[in-house]
């Protein structure tokens, strides 16, 4: 079926889940996640992806139960849902979520192994690579994309500190994201008209991650 918006009730159940994130509360409104969520995320991907992804692409709505084996919040439930496409973890990825926020679109290199990393940090310290990504992050920057992604403190080991893309080296993740604050158009075609333009707004990142980071090669746990 083709996208409409996410449901009218998708922000209230985010919001009672928030309040309430109990095993008793998913129980009894579950059926708002089935039915207001999860299948316009399903519907959202699908039309996206002929633009957005490739034979390889893996097309995603994440679980919404959180792994809590070596966390300290041990609450069950994830309070958004979010969806992926992308070639793997780090390569580049579309990304788009719903919560009590609103609509989250993103992209770029959420999660980096250390081989992906390495390829990272060696195409950044290039003239040529490196200059291309800088002038990518600051145009989303200008466009009013935030820059996020968990960063060093200092110099990564091997560079020089005063490396003129010193900041983008420090990084061990690097990602675009831009917010839409919950109103009627979330629960409209406007909400993917919201995401086709955020994903194409990161194509140039995202491509960039392809062909200078890669898939990761080392096996996940």
């Amino acid at each position: 079926m083709a996208f409409t918006g996410f449901g009218e009730h998708a922000i209230d159940f985010y919001d009672g889940l928030e309040a309430d994130n109990s095993k008793s509360y998913w129980e009894d409104n579950k059926h708002l996640y089935a039915t207001d969520v999860r299948a316009p995320m399903e519907e959202l991907l699908a039309e996206l992806s002929p633009e957005f992804a490739s034979e390889s692409s893996r097309v995603t709505v994440f679980r919404p139960y959180r792994d809590v084996r070596f966390a300290r919040d041990k609450t069950p439930y994830k309070t958004h849902c979010g969806g992926v496409i992308e070639p793997g973890r780090g390569a580049g990825a579309y990304y788009v979520e719903v919560g009590p926020a609103g609509l989250r679109v993103g992209g770029g290199c959420f999660h980096l192994q250390s081989d992906q990393l390495a390829r990272f940090r060696a195409a950044v310290a290039s003239d040529l690579f490196g200059e291309a990504l800088s002038a990518i992050v600051g145009r989303l920057s200008r466009a009013g994309w935030e820059i996020l992604g968990e960063q060093l403190k200092t110099r990564p080991r091997g560079y020089d500190a005063g490396h003129p893309r010193i900041g983008l080296l420090r990084h061990k993740s690097l990602y675009a994201v831009k917010v839409w604050a919950p109103d009627d158009g979330l629960h409209e075609r406007e909400a993917l008209r919201r995401v086709r333009t955020g994903f194409r707004a990161v194509r140039a990142f995202n491509e960039w991650a392809a062909d200078h980071v890669g898939v990761s090669e080392v096996p996940r746990r």
